[in-house]
């Protein structure tokens, strides 16, 4: 290789190192490279308080694809996800009609694998709602805050926000 580049003239490597240097110039890290991993399951918990329907559907859309990596494992993966923010309306009973296609979407996910809802009694209360009005895939807890440092402390769950 050596005596390769010594019988090159000047200008010809002057030229490669140019071109390099151009392409250095718009590509200075190079490019991504993709990883492919086999993620073992694990027990996650996601503390939720979203402010809209859009930031809601967004949280199920990432927990969905997570329920997709690990395989939806009901021995070895499992996905809380602890509400007690502007998403709580959602769950409500009477608000069926409005947000049937959404709940349709989070009750699914509680079929397809090894996801559970849970949801705030002190928020839910202060959106004027009580256990018996939320649909009934949905455990409600005492507290948020209780639930996602119990979960994570005395369960082992690793913490998603």
């Amino acid at each position: 290789m050596i005596q390769l580049l010594q019988r090159l003239p000047v200008s010809v490597l002057l030229l490669l190192w140019m071109s390099a240097s151009l392409a250095d110039e718009s590509l200075p890290w190079g490019r991504a490279s993709s990883q492919d991993i086999d993620y073992t399951p694990q027990k996650v918990v996601y503390d939720v308080a979203v402010p809209d329907i859009e930031s809601f559907s967004g949280i199920l859309d990432r927990v969905s694809y997570l329920n997709n990596i690990y395989h939806a494992d009901p021995f070895d993966a499992s996905i809380v996800l602890v509400l007690h923010g502007d998403e709580i309306p959602f769950f409500a009973v009477d608000k069926f009609d409005s947000y049937q296609e959404l709940m349709h979407r989070a009750q699914s996910l509680t079929i397809a694998g090894p996801v559970e809802f849970r949801m705030c009694r002190v928020a839910a209360r202060a959106h004027g709602l009580e256990p018996g009005e939320i649909h009934g895939f949905v455990k409600v807890v005492p507290m948020a805050d209780a639930e996602l440092v119990r979960l994570q402390q005395e369960e082992g769950y690793v913490y998603m926000h």
